[in-house]
């Protein structure tokens, strides 16, 4: 029986770059049975973390209350209950766009962090569980890319907080060519390989 893949979509362009990649990776998965769901971002009320740290305050396996009342519980709720995720977010002015960074930060909720200790727990310690594939872009070649931008980082950080593990990390570069520039079939290739490697359903 598949599982269930769930893609987080951080850009701002649908139909782009890193929304058809992500939908090449799930499209892959899905053919090998798993159930898969795409959730864009951008149609998301997501509020600004305030770090008052109330959703940290509480220990335990699951993740804290937020105080503010917006689409960011349903989203956590979707990452606890898939078996796999594929988060991807294009490149702005060196690191991860803003709509993804707001997503990521309000991840803190995910770990423990009581008043006096210095330093944040995750509350799904030990080996992560679910896998991940990871997808950011720019303008720039993939391989300065890689080293230039804090992107991929900052995805990576997002997906050990939920207790997931990359198995695939794509980089597309070179993708400001044009205002609706498509996908190269190298990198549509990549994606999909990508997809069946993320796929836990055999």
């Amino acid at each position: 029986m598949g599982k269930k893949i769930l893609g987080i979509v951080g850009s701002y362009r649908k139909g782009g770059i890193i929304d058809t990649t992500v939908s090449e990776v799930l499209n892959a998965a899905e053919q090998r049975g798993d159930k898969v769901e795409k959730i864009h971002l951008l149609d998301k009320r997501i509020e600004f973390c305030t770090n008052c740290r109330r959703c940290t305050q509480t220990e335990g396996p699951d993740p804290g209350v937020c105080i503010h009342d917006d689409d960011m519980a349903g989203l956590i709720a979707a990452i606890e209950e898939a078996d796999a995720l594929v988060l991807g977010a294009p490149v702005n002015v060196g690191g991860v766009n803003a709509l993804t960074q707001r997503f990521l930060e309000r991840l803190v909720c995910c770990s423990w962090w009581p008043w006096g200790e210095p330093a944040p727990k995750l509350r799904k310690e030990g080996k992560p569980t679910k896998k991940a594939v990871l997808i950011t872009s720019c303008a720039m070649p993939a391989v300065m890319g890689r080293f230039c931008s804090g992107s991929m980082k900052s995805l990576k950080k997002g997906a050990r907080v939920v207790g997931a593990r990359p198995v695939a990390t794509l980089y597309v570069g070179l993708a400001a060519g044009s205002e609706r520039q498509l996908l190269s079939s190298r990198m549509a290739a990549k994606a999909r390989r990508a997809g069946r490697k993320l796929s836990i359903s055999s």
